[in-house]
């Protein structure tokens, strides 16, 4: 990656926190086209446009993954939530309050992936 690609500056930074190279690695393993498009449109455009701050555009984010049962994604989210200043009771209630548009069965695994992350914060 080059300089201007871990400049701290990103939205992107701030969401993936240490996991930021091993996610953009992943995606660039994929292939490097999306990954660029990625780190790009999405966190380098759109997230860094302002408006919303990021515990809120993540916030959202967690919404939408978990409309997409997109599970792994969804975690990632909820991590950079997390990391932007979203208490887990802000994340409990953002995750039950898709339940009448989306189904239990979505807002379940959401949850699922909820406790995964925390018993994972609380291992030393």
């Amino acid at each position: 990656m080059s300089d201007s690609d871990t400049t701290p500056q990103h939205a992107r930074h701030a969401v993936f926190g240490r996991q930021h190279d091993r996610i953009f690695e992943r995606l660039s393993s994929l292939d490097p086209d999306l990954s660029a498009y990625i780190r790009d449109f999405a966190y380098d455009t759109v997230y860094d446009r302002g408006g919303l701050d990021l515990k809120t555009q993540e916030l959202l984010a967690c919404t939408l993954l978990l409309t997409l049962g997109s599970p792994d994604e969804l975690k990632t989210h909820l991590r950079g939530a997390m990391l932007n200043g979203a208490t887990e009771a802000e994340l409990r209630e953002t995750l039950l309050f898709a339940a009448p548009f989306v189904g239990f069965p979505k807002v379940v695994a959401a949850f699922g992936q909820l406790k995964s992350l925390l018993d994972r914060a609380q291992q030393p």
